[in-house]
C-alpha cells in the first residue's frame, strides 16, 4: 500500500509539473492569461516545476532500484526452493529405498508426465512403468499420483523450516 502511495504521489508531482512547462508554453501562443506575471512569480513557479520533475525522476529511480532489489530477491527464493525441492526430492526417495528406474519413474510422475510417455523416455512398456509406479506408492505410503506430489508440497510449506521427520515403518517397506 504504502508503495502505491509513493508511485501515486511521484505521478502527481510529475503530472502538476508538466502541466504547468505545457501551459506556459501555450500561453506564449494563446493569451491564456489576460495579466502577465512578474518574472519573479514566474521564475518561482518554473523553478518549482523543474524541481518537481527532477524529484520525480529521483523517486522514480529509487522505486524502480527498489522494485530491481525485490525481483532479484523473489528470484533467489524462487532458485533456493527448487534447489530445494531437488534436495527434498533425493531424500524421500533414499528413505523410501527406491531403485534408481523407480527414481526415474517417481521424478517423471511428479512432473505429471503419462504413463506412456514415461514408458517412451525410459525405452521401456508401460506394464513395467505400471509396476514400478505402484511399487513407488506403497513405499511411499501412498495411493496415488496426486497424494505422492502432495507429500512434497506439504513438506516444503512447512512453517517451521524444517522439512518432516523420515518415517520409520515407511522405510522399512
Amino acid at each position: 500500500m504504502r508503495k502505491q502511495i509513493v508511485l501515486i504521489g511521484i505521478l502527481l508531482i510529475q503530472v502538476l509539473s508538466a502541466v504547468f512547462f505545457v501551459a506556459d508554453i501555450a500561453s506564449s501562443y494563446v493569451s491564456l492569461w489576460s495579466a502577465p506575471l512578474s518574472w519573479e512569480m514566474r521564475e518561482y513557479l518554473e523553478l518549482s516545476a523543474a524541481i518537481g520533475l527532477s524529484l520525480g525522476v529521483v523517486l522514480g529511480i529509487w522505486v524502480l532500484r527498489r522494485t530491481l532489489r525485490e525481483r532479484n530477491l523473489a528470484q533467489e527464493r524462487l532458485r533456493r526452493a527448487s534447489g530445494a525441492f531437488m534436495t527434498l526430492l533425493e531424500e524421500r526417495f533414499v528413505e523410501w529405498g527406491l531403485t534408481p528406474a523407480e527414481k526415474d519413474v517417481a521424478l517423471f510422475a511428479i512432473k505429471g508426465l503419462a504413463t506412456a510417455e514415461i514408458a517412451t523416455l525410459r525405452a521401456t512398456s508401460e506394464g513395467t512403468v505400471k509396476a514400478q509406479t505402484n511399487a513407488i506408492y506403497r513405499k511411499a505410503g501412498v495411493s496415488g499420483r496426486s497424494q505422492l506430489l502432495s507429500l512434497f508440497i506439504e513438506d516444503l510449506m512447512r512453517d517451521e523450516g524444517t522439512l518432516r521427520p523420515a518415517s520409520t515403518d515407511q522405510s522399512a517397506a
